[in-house]
């Protein structure tokens, strides 16, 4: 199959898929939002209070970075694998394998790529995340934009021999 770039040189993105994405959001608000509310109404034990407050604030400051991170795109371009910020996930040439698996450890409707070289840590809710040598891409992201970058990678993998 040839796969051609588009007038940027990108040959597939991933967005985020704007009901899946409404739905994450809402529901780490409703969990942050429910455990202040229960804390404030039933107020619990003082340090069972302070578990479900941090909870909460942690579930509200995930849903933001969730909020942000999604609404990014992911560009595969001939060099690299980033995303509409300019970040680097994976440069191209240092891809070694790409995993989709039914049991690969992976986000949903995506795919993970394991890399030669080694990366710092790094995540974007709902979109990617990175650890070592291994980048996982999927989430909220609807499953024929990611399956087609999963096979453009993978085609040109096969194509290094």
């Amino acid at each position: 199959m040839l796969h051609q770039p588009d007038e940027n040189g990108v040959y597939a993105r991933i967005y985020a898929a704007p009901m899946r994405r409404l739905f994450a959001y809402v529901m780490l608000l409703g969990l942050g939002a429910l455990l202040l509310w229960l804390v404030f109404t039933a107020p619990p034990t003082a340090g069972w209070a302070l578990v479900m407050v941090l909870i909460a604030l942690g579930a509200l400051y995930l849903a933001e970075r969730m909020r942000r991170a999604t609404a990014t795109v992911l560009e595969l371009t001939a060099d690299e694998l980033r995303d509409s910020t300019g970040r680097v996930l994976a440069r191209v040439e240092d891809i070694e394998k790409i995993d989709r698996g039914v049991f690969a450890f992976k986000p949903s409707n995506g795919f993970v790529l394991k890399t030669k070289v080694s990366a710092p840590a790094a995540w974007a809710p709902g979109l990617w995340w990175r650890i070592g040598r291994r980048v996982g891409v999927g989430g909220v992201v609807p499953s024929a934009p990611a399956k087609y970058m999963a096979e453009v990678i993978g085609a040109w993998i096969e194509t290094r021999g």
